[in-house]
């Protein structure tokens, strides 16, 4: 810090919050630290009694935080973002389109081990609205040294905190069961279903019922492949009874078998599968009646063109307990994070 008249302040940064005081009306701060001062700025400081400032004085190797955050920005964001105007070295970074929020975990705590960086996101995978603020990053101190900057440009990856597009797809429904087919009780399932990819701006453009014959779901599963539909949803015939033969016909219709079973309650029986570049799942029974399960989890991101791995499944362990609130937040709660 220097100190300067503050008639010779314009342009510079201040070091120290300048507070106001009107008795009886207001106390506050007038100027916060790291404001830069504009020629309109003195009249009012002088009126304040500042007829001196300590202002920020620039020395080679070193950052003020406005920079330092504009540096660590440029580094961090992907995809589908926008920024909030940098205030007291702060940016938010703010999703631009509908989307699925992506953060690089391993690499985020990279970051914010460095010390005098700070970095702070949303959950991954969160299904993000636009204009919703997902992230925000600062540094510390007023002034920081420029090599911590170049460390953690070099230390960690680019394009950590992105947005991930969810697409529109067109959906295809077989819901097997007798007790359905023969028609001993109505079809709940269907207009659930809808419902929920309705949210994502999908399309079902195909829905046909089946026994439980194997064959008569294998038959139903080739006409969903046939049509133009990017994502097979399968209802019913998901438990261990003799009865139940969904995932049975799935792996014999050639489906790359990815996880029968997720450690997600409600959708302890959820199975994906692969046929060539089109996600199979085989949906449990609790879709039909839990607000939310494993398909609110793993929808999305199927919707987000994300190839979904066992190993992804298997992490939703850690939070893969849903509360049942009675009034829900989701995404915006502790389930599947």
């Amino acid at each position: 810090m220097k100190t300067v008249k503050t008639i010779d302040a314009a342009g510079m940064i201040l070091c120290h919050d300048i507070t106001k005081i009107v008795p009886g009306e207001f106390k506050g701060v007038a100027f916060k630290k790291g404001h830069i001062i504009q020629s309109e700025d003195i009249p009012e400081l002088l009126k304040l009694g500042k007829d001196n400032l300590y202002v920020w004085e620039h020395q080679e190797g070193t950052l003020h935080e406005n920079d330092a955050a504009i540096r660590i920005k440029e580094h961090i964001a992907g995809e589908g973002l926008d920024f909030s105007p940098i205030k007291e070295g702060k940016i938010d970074f703010i999703a631009n389109i509908d989307g699925l929020l992506k953060v690089d975990v391993a690499e985020l705590l990279k970051i914010n081990s460095l010390g005098e960086i700070i970095v702070s996101t949303l959950h991954n995978n969160t299904p993000i609205k636009n204009g919703t603020k997902v992230a925000g990053t600062r540094v510390i101190p007023l002034v920081i040294n420029e090599d911590k900057i170049i460390e953690m440009e070099n230390i960690s990856k680019e394009n950590i905190i992105k947005i991930l597009p969810i697409k529109s797809k067109k959906i295809a429904i077989i819901t097997t069961g007798n007790e359905v087919f023969y028609g001993r009780i109505q079809d709940k399932f269907g207009p659930i279903l809808t419902k929920k990819v309705e949210e994502y701006g999908c399309e079902v453009i195909y829905h046909a019922f089946s026994s439980d014959e194997k064959e008569m779901i294998k038959e139903k599963i080739q006409e969903a492949l046939d049509s133009e539909a990017e994502l097979i949803l399968c209802t019913g015939g998901m438990s261990v009874d003799p009865d139940d033969r969904t995932p049975l016909a799935i792996r014999e219709m050639g489906g790359e078998l990815i996880t029968y079973g997720s450690p997600v309650l409600p959708g302890a029986m959820l199975l994906l599968a692969y046929h060539g570049d089109r996600a199979i799942l085989g949906l449990p029974g609790c879709v039909m009646h839990s607000k939310r399960t494993a398909f609110d989890l793993v929808l999305p991101r199927i919707l987000a063109d994300e190839k979904i791995t066992f190993e992804d499944i298997a992490s939703y362990g850690h939070g893969g307990l849903c509360l049942d609130c009675p009034i829900c937040t989701f995404p915006h709660c502790s389930f599947g994070k």
